[in-house]
């Protein structure tokens, strides 16, 4: 979610400590429950505020084929403005709907499995909460970026962890792969998380209730990455 060589995607494998990582980047994941053609327009609004990296489609409780119909309508959406579209949890709905890649939880299968599905191109990330252990396995297996948190209280699911900022400090000092930061992150809380390492701030009602809107959101989540 760094450099794009094609339309394929995004190579998020060539982050080294041969040379300075990247700003952070915008990683946007959408409401658990949406109805398409608005949330599409939503979408598109958000873009207008800036630079986004990736769009992870996170539906709960909802038949797959909601999930491939929503991933059907924002693919196009998503090529066109270089976001790489991640599908939550379900490695064969990735495949599916010829998504960039799938967002792993720890009880939704393993790394080589969805590697297999996938394909080497494809990006897998892996949740690892608050855990150095499991994101260091997960690195060890042949994820493409770690995400850690919740880091603060969210309206989007009830977090089972907290974690501080210094392990995205210690995951970069440690590690090339990516990591990204998730949970509760709004434009007023994100600097701490930005100075401490993460390479993607995961972003969902911090932009989509944003009570200026969501390109404002994207607009400030970027000011905050050059100003850092």
């Amino acid at each position: 979610m760094t450099d794009w060589d094609d339309a394929d995607g995004i190579d998020i494998t060539e982050i080294g400590r041969d040379d300075p990582r990247p700003p952070c980047q915008l990683y946007l994941v959408t409401p658990p429950k949406i109805v398409v053609p608005d949330f599409v327009k939503v979408f598109r609004q958000a873009l207008e505020g800036g630079p986004v990296a990736a769009l992870q489609l996170r539906l709960k409780d909802v038949p797959d084929d909601e999930v491939l119909r929503a991933a059907e309508a924002l693919l196009p959406v998503c090529e066109e403005a270089e976001v790489a579209l991640i599908i939550n949890d379900r490695a064969d709905l990735a495949k599916k709907a010829g998504a960039e890649g799938v967002h792993l939880g720890q009880s939704d299968g393993s790394v080589a499995e969805a590697r297999k599905l996938l394909g080497a191109d494809r990006t897998i990330g892996v949740t690892c909460h608050n855990s150095r252990h499991l994101a260091m396995e997960a690195g060890e297996a042949g994820a493409d970026y770690v995400a850690f948190g919740a880091f603060y209280p969210t309206e989007t699911k009830t977090p089972d962890y907290f974690v501080e900022p210094e392990i995205l400090t210690w995951w970069v000092a440690l590690s090339e792969l990516p990591c990204v930061a998730i949970g509760g992150i709004t434009t007023e809380n994100a600097e701490p998380l930005v100075v401490a390492g993460a390479d993607f701030l995961a972003v969902s009602a911090g932009v989509w209730s944003h009570p200026e809107g969501p390109a404002a959101a994207v607009a400030a989540f970027n000011r905050l990455f050059d100003e850092n």
